[in-house]
């Protein structure tokens, strides 16, 4: 779009649509974050590690999100995890071990559980508290958003989401380092209605050039909405994490 401008016989063309693209295009990521999740919530979660043999480690997660950029995690199984907790605030991460009893910083490129996902994937908090809306484009899978991390903290420089643009939920997402490389794909499957305004894919697979032959699959379940406290969001709180439920 552009508007044109006249002084005495001189045309003046201005473009604007760089700016109107940026403007809807952020407004549309932060409906996808509501879409996905209420902003204080809680939910279940199994997380399924894949090796190319075919064979499998579980885990199973009791989680509680509240705002932009706050979530916590405790491990409800298996029994070598049970009680670890974990919790993000912003760009810090930190785990907490039972029977280490100090919580200790972890990274978004680590991963808690192993497999494909790692602690940014584990530890989701709203795309758009990361990430900033470069270029929206039209394609026949849906709307393509650009986004491009704020800082160098993230995990990945670079994301392409597809979002269908019915629903407005991310169908696919492609996560890239600051070189250009691929690092995963993440997709997003069978939009499930969980109840109280909350239908959102139930299914996240995700596979990664540098992991060929892994997969790492998260289930949620039994999402919905609920105050939390902010103390839960403290290094103090992780020990007690499990009392939520």
């Amino acid at each position: 779009m552009k508007k044109a401008f006249f002084m005495g016989t001189i045309m003046f063309v201005v473009a604007i649509a760089p700016l109107a693209f940026a403007i809807d295009g952020d407004d549309l990521l932060k409906k996808v974050d509501r879409n996905l999740n209420p902003e204080s919530f809680e939910m279940y979660r199994k997380l399924m590690n894949i090796e190319p043999d075919g064979s499998k480690k579980e885990f199973i997660m009791y989680s509680v999100k509240k705002g932009m950029d706050k979530v916590a995690s405790v491990f409800l199984s298996p029994a070598s995890e049970k009680g670890r907790s974990t919790l993000r605030v912003g760009e810090n991460m930190w785990l907490y071990i039972p029977n280490v009893g100090k919580p200790i910083r972890i990274t978004s490129l680590q991963s808690v559980t192993g497999g494909v996902f790692n602690n940014s994937d584990i530890l989701r908090i709203d795309y758009s508290a990361e990430y900033s809306v470069e270029r929206l484009e039209k394609t026949d899978e849906g709307d393509l958003l650009h986004l491009k991390a704020r800082t160098r903290a993230v995990a990945y420089h670079l994301l392409k989401m597809w979002v269908d643009d019915k629903r407005l939920l991310p169908i696919k997402i492609e996560c890239y380092a600051s070189s250009g490389m691929l690092l995963k794909t993440l997709y997003f499957k069978e939009v499930k209605d969980f109840g109280g305004g909350i239908v959102r894919p139930a299914v996240v697979e995700t596979e990664s050039p540098l992991y060929k032959g892994y997969k790492s699959v998260m289930i949620f379940a039994k999402i919905r909405a609920k105050e939390i406290k902010d103390e839960v969001f403290t290094l103090t709180f992780m020990p007690n994490l499990g009392s939520l439920r």
